[in-house]
């Protein structure tokens, strides 16, 4: 049975103008820091914490039952007696947020900026046709404890996003109100080919309103060595890239112009034929590769299909012959 606390305010508290939504699952290690990094925002409004806890096989449901026992007019906890999917837990977690805006901040991310929200919800106010906001982000690579900087390029427009999407969904704060008109117009759960939640939102957000963005650095994005997005398996690396590809697919068709459809094709194409050009064998790669032709034959005159096949034997003959 889902647990679900009261959705009207306590007698006397101010309402919260911003919801932090945070999914989190086996993430134990890693939420403290999280939710601190929300109960450390300086912000001249209210904010509450909305932890949305799938039934962890650690001690994640502890944590947050601690927190919300310690900050019960700041923090409130959606959960189940079963696990119900990541996809399945996002979307409850948004749905008991009560703040005009929602912030998205994954259970093993953390923000490193006390004055995040303030900046984003000035914009956000002064602007009523900005209907998302979001920042740069650093990437902290658990297996090396590396800290690397943001990519130099942030786009703001469908045409760019479709092709390369710069939102760390860690860095997001968008109206509560088109989020839902997101959820009821795209329905990403009749997509469970559709490997993550947050990119086919931002894609609509570009598509469908008018995205800001802003230099600061305020989040920090943490990778795992083992997820969803960042595997060593070279076939989940394919699957998780194919994802992607399709979900920008989708969203050329219905809200694009269509002139940028081969191009995410042969990109697509491209992704797989390169992880299979040093990983797997001849077979795997000349199956993709006919695979991809079949359904697009262009893609038989684009250099990298042969070029990445003569790069995968010239490599694996080099390993051969290696003492």
């Amino acid at each position: 049975m889902e647990k679900i606390p009261h959705m009207d305010p306590v007698p006397g508290a101010q309402a919260p103008l911003v919801s932090v939504c945070m999914t989190t699952y086996n993430h134990e290690a890693y939420l403290p820091r999280a939710i601190e990094s929300v109960l450390e925002q300086q912000t001249d409004f209210a904010v509450e914490l909305v932890l949305g806890e799938d039934c962890s096989t650690d001690s994640t449901r502890a944590v947050c039952e601690a927190y919300v026992a310690r900050f019960p007019d700041r923090i409130r906890l959606v959960t189940s007696d079963g696990n119900v999917g990541w996809r399945a837990n996002y979307r409850r977690t948004f749905e008991a947020c009560r703040g005009k805006y929602v912030a998205y901040l994954d259970g093993d991310d953390w923000w490193c900026d006390r004055q995040k929200l303030q900046k984003q919800v000035a914009v956000l106010e002064k602007d009523p046709g900005c209907g998302m906001c979001y920042t740069a982000a650093q990437r902290f690579w658990m297996s090396e404890n590396r800290v690397e900087p943001d990519h130099a390029e942030h786009h703001t427009d469908f045409d760019h996003l479709v092709n390369s999407l710069t939102i760390s969904n860690c860095t997001t704060v968008a109206r509560r109100e088109l989020i839902a008109r997101y959820y009821a117009e795209v329905r990403p759960e009749e997509h469970p080919e559709w490997k993550t939640d947050d990119a086919p939102m931002w894609l609509w957000f570009s598509a469908c309103s008018r995205i800001v963005f802003l230099p600061d650095t305020t989040a920090v994005h943490r990778r795992l060595a083992r997820s969803v997005s960042h595997s060593e398996s070279y076939p989940e690396q394919i699957a998780f890239s194919d994802s992607i590809l399709d979900i920008d697919l989708w969203f050329e068709a219905r809200y694009g112009t269509g002139r940028q459809r081969f191009g995410l094709l042969r990109r697509r194409s491209s992704v797989a034929l390169w992880v299979l050009s040093w990983q797997g064998s001849i077979g795997e790669y000349l199956a993709r590769w006919w695979r991809d032709v079949r359904r697009t034959p262009r893609l038989l005159f684009c250099p990298e299909g042969a070029g990445l096949l003569v790069k995968k034997i010239l490599f694996r003959r080099s390993k051969t012959r290696k003492p």
